[in-house]
């Protein structure tokens, strides 16, 4: 078994490892307290103990077995790259631990696949080797607390402890009171992740040069076709690309705000992003025309990134506007309603109408839980906004669909029959889908509305998990997140 010693990673990593056997608590805990110093040097400004304390961390041996780990435990981890390797054994994982180092390291080219994007185009992705997402990992776990202190306090994509919801709450504090901002520009950055300047990235990501820029210098190979160099962007599908794109993108709510307070008060600009999407709030369309859209473009040249003119785009709040898969919309009597977008709604009738439709040929106990994990995924992610109308038609159209479905799997029956057949009472339900497993037990079709409807507390704008001073907050979050208390009340977390 090899001792841990962080500093000591080199001797480490030469005597042999059982994967089964390494104590991960312990070496987490080494991990974020290298991750805690990194922080707070970035803080103080001393960027030579920043650059220190990285070599630190990314020799180490308990960073490179949760590299590994990290790469290993995701879902893409049976896709290979070019070289068709995946670490799948505990042998292979133990073999890989020594090979993430600095010295000779060159890295391989990125298989470029693509994907399919709601508007009919594709989205390029490019999916590097095992050991390239293993030094990008390990890297990442040195660059993650020097993005915390970089990024913007109203930023929330791609970061520790924030999501979509807390982006959404936000978005309702800046605009749902009487006397809060009427226009909203919704900003679209044209192809962010590819077009980000590798100049910009080398001259200002205090991580380690060479390493980054043999990262972004990799090319890729599409169709048999090689592409030595990469010439500007990050790529879609590396493991330190979305840290990247965060760091690219901070500042850009100092940029935009005005520094006197009487100022911001008068123009209402706030600043919502989730990595490249992002909206700006103003009082009037001449604030966000005039003044906002040039500090934007002007932002974001300097990184050799520009707007995207076609979608870019003012919007009064009483017309609505999309984002994160959110419509919020100012009505008659007032009141700013957050719903899930109609598109959204759309796409996933479409994809349970489809997985309905497959399951023609499945057993119904396999249909159930198919349905009942998407279910459970989408209305998670809306249930804290003005949802229970919506879930409410979803439902009554899952029902419809079932019942077309038993009708086409047994034409020679009748509805009655069908209904007698998969459909039960259950906790006040006469409508409840159900399948029998194998020794009698029965499994029940969860519904839309099963779903109960509870606000998100919004995470503070300055948290930071690699802050001493929030330690006793993310501990309290994580209490409550985990007693489902984090939707509906507000003890001790907004004070």
């Amino acid at each position: 078994m090899t001792e841990l010693n962080i500093t000591g990673a080199a001797s480490a990593c030469k005597s042999p490892v059982e994967w089964g056997e390494l104590p991960w608590a312990q070496m987490k805990k080494q991990v974020f307290r290298l991750q805690m110093r990194i922080a707070k040097a970035e803080r103080e400004g001393r960027r030579g103990k920043v650059k220190a304390l990285s070599l630190i961390l990314t020799t180490s041996f308990a960073a490179k077995c949760l590299a590994v780990k990290r790469v290993t435990s995701s879902t893409g981890a049976k896709t290979s790259g070019v070289d068709h390797v995946t670490w799948r054994t505990e042998r292979q994982k133990e073999k890989a631990i020594p090979t993430l180092k600095r010295n000779g390291y060159k890295p391989s080219p990125l298989k470029r696949i693509y994907i399919p994007k709601k508007n009919g185009k594709r989205r390029p992705l490019s999916i590097p080797t095992m050991k390239d997402r293993g030094m990008q990992a390990l890297h990442l776990l040195a660059l993650e607390p020097i993005v915390e202190e970089w990024a913007d306090p109203n930023a929330y994509g791609f970061r520790r402890k924030r999501s979509t919801q807390d982006a959404i709450e936000q978005c309702h504090i800046a605009l749902g009171k009487k006397t809060s901002a009427q226009f909203v520009l919704e900003g679209d950055i044209r192809d962010c992740f590819g077009q980000i300047s590798h100049d910009w990235l080398l001259e200002n990501i205090p991580m380690d040069v060479k390493i980054l820029k043999k990262f972004l210098k990799a090319g890729f190979m599409e169709n048999n076709k090689l592409t030595r160099i990469t010439e500007k962007g990050t790529p879609q599908g590396s493991i330190i690309s979305p840290a990247l794109t965060v760091m690219t993108l901070s500042g850009l709510e100092k940029a935009l705000r005005p520094t006197k307070r009487r100022k911001t008060e008068r123009e209402k600009i706030n600043v919502i992003a989730y990595a490249d999407d992002f909206i700006v709030t103003g009082a009037t369309t001449q604030i966000l025309e005039n003044i906002v859209k040039p500090k934007l473009e002007d932002f974001l040249k300097v990184r050799g990134l520009e707007l995207s003119k076609e979608k870019t785009k003012i919007t009064h709040i009483s017309e609505g506007y999309n984002f994160l898969g959110f419509n919020m919309k100012k009505y008659r009597n007032g009141k700013v309603l957050t719903k899930p977008a109609k598109s959204n709604i759309q796409s996933f009738k479409k994809e349970l109408k489809c997985l309905i439709r497959q399951g023609d040929a499945l057993p119904t106990v396999k249909l159930v839980h198919a349905l009942n994990q998407k279910i459970t995924g989408w209305t998670n992610y809306y249930k804290s906004v003005v949802s229970s109308k919506i879930f409410s038609k979803i439902d009554s159209y899952v029902v419809h669909a079932l019942l077309k479905w038993g009708l086409k799997r047994h034409a020679r029956h009748g509805k009655r029959w069908i209904v007698r057949q998969y459909f039960t009472k259950y906790k006040g339900d006469n409508w409840r889908f159900f399948a029998k497993e194998k020794y009698g037990k029965i499994v029940y079709l969860k519904r839309p509305t099963d779903t109960k409807i509870r606000r998100h507390i919004k995470i503070r704008g300055l948290a930071n998990p690699f802050h001493p001073e929030y330690k006793k907050y993310f501990e309290t979050r994580e209490m409550m997140r985990k007693n489902n208390c984090l939707t509906y009340t507000k003890v001790n977390l907004l004070g």
